[in-house]
């Protein structure tokens, strides 16, 4: 049988499996050992002989009181570790900057308006961006960490205001005795050699979006005027490539119908010396234009599935295989995430406007849906409790019901709220494959070091 069609087969019998039938348990099949997930806890349990089937009956016949009793007698019941009581007042921990509000790419399904987020183009003050250093520090306790990205457009663009507002931030760390990490996403275009110096001193983890090799990319993220992208830079990442110490650069891959050759983007990616690869799916443009359908999604799953096998396969080699989904998704199974929400969006983590304003995060920026506060006021308490009592998985429907949902938390709110749950069914199905992955690496490499 081609590898392809084997893989096309096992996505669709994943995709299968993997629907939910009950929020109490779910099976998992398709290992050395079946495996049962609790949602409560995220915990996983090997299953066999008469308890597998008496569990598999309660499931196929859609009996919660029957199988919420053979739960109770095989001890596999617990308090609940999440309940229905949303954060409140969280501190922050991590802000991102839109330190430029403009880009001189013309990605067409840029949720940002190709930079400018719906308005003018502009950038933000060095005054605002310290402000916003402030804010994130000053109710940071002694030994804590904090966060600060830097995003745009593309925030080169503000080169100055980016590097004077690092050194600031790094003497006020020292000052109240707090460690700061940073980030920054880029198009690449405007990188320097001077750049990746400033991002090795000062430990950068640096995402570079690229959608493809040559021109697979350059049809997706055309400068403005058409002209391709992807010689340029990585002709401009050459140096940072070379000097990763300190520094991390990771690529993104914005996945559309038509960039689907996954495998061949993920090997060619860390053949370059991305430090990490991951690819995120395009559930929601600006104009509707290259948005992944319910048919595409399927698609993404067979890919994703392809390099999840090469993944273990390198594992099980003993190589490294920085597959950014891969690894993340088996570092939560691991530790047994279970969450509410789906990322720190709102609670720890907020956006930064050029115009000052706070939002629950960068993709919110000059939206209402998404407001904050500002900086000269603060968070806004009510806004934000309003949002976390509104956002929280247990208010979220299908979600309820869903056996994932303290693994997924709900889906991305920026997608969620302009289009609807239109990835569960693909999400749901990457997390099996990823928990039967879990069981293969555990079973035949004990010990393994993600």
């Amino acid at each position: 049988m081609e590898p392809a069609v084997a893989v096309a087969r096992l996505a669709g019998t994943i995709a299968s499996q993997s629907r939910p039938k009950s929020p109490l348990a779910h099976l998992i099949r398709g290992g050395g050992n079946t495996q049962l997930f609790i949602p409560n806890g995220s915990r996983l349990y090997t299953l066999a002989g008469d308890v597998e089937q008496r569990i598999a009956r309660a499931l196929d016949a859609g009996d919660e009181a029957e199988l919420h009793d053979l739960l109770v007698r095989c001890g596999l019941s617990a308090s609940d570790y999440v309940d229905d009581t949303p954060l409140e007042s969280p501190r922050l921990y991590a802000l991102s900057l839109a330190i430029a509000q403009k880009c001189n790419m013309g990605c067409t399904y840029c949720y940002a308006d190709q930079g400018s987020f719906g308005g003018k183009s502009k950038s933000m003050t060095l005054e605002t961006a310290l402000c916003a250093i402030d804010l994130l520090m000053d109710q940071c306790p002694e030994g804590e960490k904090v966060q600060l990205t830097f995003l745009g457009g593309e925030p080169l663009a503000n080169r100055k205001a980016l590097t004077e507002a690092t050194t600031y931030a790094v003497a006020k760390a020292a000052r109240k005795h707090i460690k700061v990490g940073f980030s920054i996403t880029t198009n690449g275009t405007m990188v320097t050699e001077a750049d990746a110096r400033f991002f090795e001193e000062y430990g950068f983890a640096v995402t570079v979006s690229l959608d493809g090799i040559g021109p697979s990319h350059d049809l997706q993220r055309p400068m403005k005027g058409g002209r391709g992208s992807f010689d340029l830079i990585m002709k401009n990442l050459a140096p940072l490539l070379a000097m990763q110490e300190k520094m991390q650069v990771s690529a993104r891959v914005t996945v559309t119908p038509r960039n689907l050759d996954l495998s061949v983007m993920l090997d060619e990616f860390i053949r370059m010396g991305f430090h990490s690869v991951g690819f995120s799916p395009l559930l929601r443009s600006i104009n509707g234009r290259d948005e992944m359908g319910r048919e595409e999604l399927s698609l993404l799953l067979e890919n994703m599935i392809a390099c999840g096998l090469n993944f273990e396969k390198n594992v099980l080699a003993g190589r490294r295989y920085p597959f950014l989904n891969m690894v993340n998704a088996l570092k939560e199974i691991s530790k047994g995430t279970h969450r509410p929400y789906p990322c720190g969006a709102g609670a720890g983590y907020m956006g930064v406007s050029a115009d000052e304003e706070l939002f629950a995060c960068h993709r919110f920026v000059n939206e209402d849906a998404g407001k904050m506060g500002n900086l000269s006021t603060g968070i806004d308490a009510g806004l934000q409790n309003g949002w976390l009592s509104s956002r929280h998985v247990s208010r979220q429907s299908p979600c309820t019901q869903c056996w994932a949902r303290y693994l997924c938390g709900g889906g991305c709110h920026h997608e969620v709220i302009a289009k609807g749950r239109t990835a569960c069914d693909y999400i749901r199905s990457w997390l099996h494959y990823t928990i039967q992955a879990h069981e293969r690496l555990s079973r035949l490499k004990p010990g393994w070091n993600m």
